[in-house]
């Protein structure tokens, strides 16, 4: 089985009407680690998933959903 995430951090982001740079900076990273995240290129830490989570006000479930194939 293949296991896969797929996040909504692009999605959330462009709803709030903020940039990227300004994402990062909220969450303590750079705008290439953002990038790579809205990307699907990097799977966040656990540690960085709450943040993210936490900076939008959702569920770390809403943010991303994990799947197998």
């Amino acid at each position: 089985m293949k296991a896969y995430v797929i996040n909504n951090v692009s999605h959330f982001r462009k709803a709030k009407g903020i940039t990227q740079e300004a994402f990062a900076e909220g969450i303590g990273v750079s705008r290439q680690t953002v990038i790579a995240i809205e990307k699907g290129n990097y799977i966040p830490s656990l540690l960085l998933g709450l943040k993210i989570a936490k900076f939008f006000k959702k569920s770390v479930e809403e943010v991303f959903t994990y799947h197998e194939k």
